[in-house]
């Protein structure tokens, strides 16, 4: 059974039963229905066309489910507009969904989740960490999303900023969790450019170009993370990064800064070093004052502190640090770090130590274990 072509024909088929009449909540049971089918039957009897067979059972699982709850003259006239098993057209319905499922009914963060969630294919706990809230309320939020569009018609399609932050958050995820998601997203996000003269959206595509360029230096051969300073930088993707410097740099030239346009610029600061020492963090801090001007993040705060940490000395980093909240995500892999630069190697053994036992996924994990024994066999010589 091909999983990878099953979850590449999801979006499509979802946005084919959508674009029929159905309401996303029974739309999206249907294509499970449909996918269940197929993992049954696929193995001994593979269809010629599977994006039609999904198509045509999901709809049957559709009709199915609406005979039993609507009137009789309704449920007839739905039967007579089931398709006729055949192939199906070959059109990239994704991005149309991404829209589709920014309803003007639900809140940004609402949409984004449910987005996350049904097309994105990120679990609920990925989507949670991601917002930095528990799963619970993650999985609370995306229920009412999916209640919230119970029987709403999808003529109103969601705005642009909606659909960047989704964007956005899927291409997280691929670069630096546990789903491939990257290259989709960047894919999504170029036809998007195509579609909507927006300066963010051409920022966004410059971000996701400039970080994609550097991917394959990102972990050595045993899967373990390669910190940005020691990467080889040799291996970047010359090719990408002079492409998302160029859209960046059309992008500023209109004057409408935004969130992703100063991301975008940082990398490229980062991108432009030719090394580690070399890099202008000076002008990395300017920008990041930038966004937190814009977004009052504290994520963007949080990285502040260690460009701070890289201009200004590592105890200018650590005092900027001292002023947020040390249950953010890697706040204490932050702070061990700027005690590291700052020659406290116990301290700086003990906070890595405390940050791996806190750390989102199994490679920061071992690399932050793998620094505080580094430190504590320093400490010993």
């Amino acid at each position: 059974m091909n999983e990878a072509l099953l979850r590449s024909l999801t979006p499509s088929v979802l946005g084919i039963l959508v674009r029929r009449g159905a309401d996303f909540a029974a739309a999206e049971d249907a294509v499970q229905d449909a996918l269940v089918e197929a993992v049954r039957v696929w193995p001994a009897d593979a269809p010629q066309d599977p994006k039609g067979w999904l198509v045509t059972v999901a709809w049957r699982r559709f009709l199915d489910a609406r005979r039993s709850d609507a009137a009789r003259r309704r449920r007839e006239d739905l039967v007579d507009e089931e398709p006729t098993p055949g192939p199906a057209p070959a059109v990239d319905d994704t991005l149309q969904l991404y829209f589709l499922c920014a309803h003007p009914s639900l809140t940004p963060s609402s949409a984004v989740a449910l987005t996350l969630r049904a097309v994105g294919g990120l679990t609920t706990r990925q989507i949670a960490q991601a917002y930095l809230v528990p799963e619970a309320t993650m999985a609370q939020r995306i229920s009412r999303a999916k209640r919230t569009l119970s029987g709403v018609r999808f003529d109103q399609p969601g705005d642009v900023a909606t659909v960047l932050r989704v964007l956005y958050l899927v291409f997280n995820e691929g670069y630096s969790g546990d789903v491939d998601l990257a290259a989709e997203a960047i894919r999504l996000t170029r036809q998007l450019a195509a579609r909507a003269d927006h300066p963010e959206v051409a920022g966004l595509l410059a971000l996701m170009l400039l970080h994609h360029a550097r991917r394959a230096t990102r972990t050595a051969p045993d899967g373990s993370l390669v910190p940005l300073a020691e990467q080889d930088r040799d291996r970047w993707d010359t090719e990408s990064i002079a492409e998302g410097v160029e859209i960046l740099q059309a992008a500023l030239a209109r004057d409408r800064l935004g969130e992703f346009q100063a991301q975008a610029a940082i990398a490229a600061l980062h991108a432009d070093a030719p090394t580690a020492g070399e890099t202008d963090w000076v002008q990395i801090v300017e920008w990041y004052d930038e966004l937190v001007r814009l977004t009052d993040s504290p994520v963007v705060r949080l990285n502040r502190a260690v460009a701070v940490g890289e201009a200004d000395g590592p105890r200018a980093g650590l005092a900027a640090l001292a002023a947020l909240d040390d249950s953010l995500p890697r706040h204490t892999a932050v702070a061990a770090y700027l005690q590291e630069r700052d020659g406290a190697l116990t301290t700086a053994a003990r906070l890595y130590a405390e940050a791996a036992r806190k750390a989102p996924n199994l490679a920061e994990r071992d690399y932050l274990t793998r620094r505080a024994a580094h430190l504590n066999t320093r400490r010993r010589c």
